[in-house]
């Protein structure tokens, strides 16, 4: 619980902020939002990074002269807080919509490929009789997934899992060849481990109150479709599910960098820190960064000194207020197992390593999107979970792409390593070529990758997964009771902007309060 507002003068508070200093471990996007919410009200902030970039997940890479996303390229609309960020950096007219053109659906057994159904949730269609959904999951699907319609209401409880649901109530092919894809993708996990309250809110409501899964579907679009409309009409802007930045997602990170620098912020890339400690109502944090030494050698032929610059380690001890944590999970159980010795008792995620292989093509039979704007795999049919055609769904990467084409291939899952993950990276690259080739339906010759970039990245467990909400609130619990430590990022968030940013700030927030108000009398 927040403290109560505070009685003191704004002046007092000013000089209290100016006294406090903020350690943040950590420059991806929830860092970069907790520092700059600390920095806004006067208070000194240190952020130290590892990496020699910013941005965590959100990473860019130039290839053949073209600058692109090599990691998250856009973030959810819902709730707008996203947005809200976007336009407080002087963003908004960076914001860009994918094109149209909607995914499609490898792998199809007796099928192959086809465009994926419209007019779903996750997958789950409204009307298994459209003609799209009966390509994919034949009659026989469609007839089983009708059964949907004539089951008594009596049979119909509250069901967790979203792929034992959607199994028992439209059968295996719906589950498998519509829904896995889409998780799979999306939340890089089987339709089984999905929470479906999470996942789709107000589903399971709506099939006990309609009697049907399909029908539920169609409710729920029904009303978001109203509430949109109502949104847009308010707003006369159009709406869309996700939006990206001209650029990419970098530049969100680099406003975010520019801000904290001119609010004061000291912000350091390179410096890795080895421990956090809290001694009394301090804490001490001891960071590693690598600094140019000058060194005299002597040249063995000519007797000549001559100067260079090799790399040694410098430890620093830095002393702060307080410390946001914002690393993966893994190195922030690790950084807090002394200050906060209750997380070591909860439990900890399952997070799989993915890998996203970037390639640029000399491929114009590309250019007409052959497969829209990108394409997702039934499980075990490819070695790749996805592929993103970059050109075909974002116009800013098609201007600066010329006549290149640019397709990202995912690899890696929930409980399945990366096909990439023992590979090299020329290896890497002509796997993700020949993936490229057959999700695309289009021949890719070696010769045709004019330039490719390797991606990894841990992929903290999605809210939507069951048992993730009790996990993330008992590891909150522990850090929330010990004062001066907050800890922010998607292992305790959830996967997407849209949820790593509102709870950075919430986190940053309960800090600062904390830090002005406490002592007052």
């Amino acid at each position: 619980m927040s403290p109560e507002p505070s009685s003191a003068e704004p002046s007092d508070l000013a000089a209290r902020a100016a006294h406090t200093h903020v350690i943040v471990v950590g420059g991806g996007i929830g860092g970069l939002v907790a520092a700059r919410e600390c920095a806004k009200v006067g208070m000194r902030v240190t952020v130290l990074e590892a990496d020699e970039t910013l941005g965590g997940a959100i990473r860019r890479v130039d290839l053949d002269g073209v600058t692109i996303e090599a990691g998250a390229e856009s973030y959810a609309t819902r709730g707008g807080l996203v947005r809200a960020l976007v336009d407080e950096l002087d963003l908004a007219d960076r914001i860009v919509l994918p094109k149209p053109g909607g995914a499609w659906l490898a792998g199809i057994p007796g099928v192959g490929a086809a465009p994926l159904p419209v007019g779903g949730i996750l997958g789950i269609p409204a009307n298994p009789f459209q003609p799209d959904v009966r390509r994919i999951i034949g009659w026989s699907g469609v007839w089983r997934a009708y059964l949907d319609r004539v089951r008594p209401p009596l049979t119909i409880g509250h069901q967790l899992s979203l792929g034992k649901l959607v199994a028992s109530r439209m059968g295996a092919k719906v589950r498998d060849r519509l829904v896995a894809p889409v998780t799979t993708g999306v939340y890089s996990a089987s339709p089984d481990d999905v929470d479906i309250d999470v996942a789709a809110p107000g589903l399971n409501a709506a099939l006990t109150r309609v009697g049907s899964l399909s029908g539920a579907v169609q409710t729920l679009r029904d009303d978001a479709a109203e509430k949109a409309a109502e949104t847009q009409a308010a707003a006369k802007t159009p709406g869309a599910a996700v939006e990206g930045l001209s650029g990419g997602m970098s530049t969100l990170v680099d406003a975010l960098a520019a801000d904290l620098v001119r609010l004061g912020a000291d912000v350091r890339t390179g410096v890795r820190v080895r421990t956090v400690r809290k001694t009394g109502a301090r804490w001490s944090v001891e960071a590693e960064a690598e600094v140019a030494a000058e060194v005299e050698v002597r040249a063995e032929e000519s007797g000549e000194s001559a100067a260079t610059d090799p790399l040694e380690p410098v430890v620093e001890e830095l002393d702060a207020d307080a410390v946001i944590i914002a690393t993966p999970e893994s190195a922030a159980r690790k950084l807090l197992a002394s200050a906060v010795p209750a997380l070591a008792t909860t439990e900890a995620a399952s997070s799989p390593e993915i890998e996203i292989v970037t390639l640029v093509l000399d491929a114009p039979e590309l250019a007409a999107a052959p497969r829209g704007t990108g394409v997702l795999t039934v499980p075990g049919s490819h070695t790749a979970k996805a592929l993103t055609h970059s050109t075909a769904k974002w116009g800013w990467v098609r201007d600066a792409a010329g006549a290149r084409q640019i397709v990202r291939v995912s690899f890696g899952a929930q409980g399945e390593p990366a096909a990439t993950a023992g590979l090299d990276d020329a290896a890497a690259a002509d796997l993700a070529r020949r993936e490229a080739a057959a999700l695309l339906g289009v021949a890719i010759a070696p010769e045709a990758v004019i330039a490719s970039h390797r991606g990894r990245f841990i992929q903290s467990q999605p809210a939507s997964i069951i048992g993730s909400g009790g996990r993330r609130t008992a590891a909150r619990a522990a850090v929330e009771a010990v004062p001066g430590v907050a800890a922010v990022g998607a292992w305790l968030a959830g996967t997407g902007l849209a949820q790593v940013i509102p709870d950075a700030r919430d986190e940053a927030d309960r800090l600062r309060r904390a830090l002005l108000w406490d002592g007052e009398s």
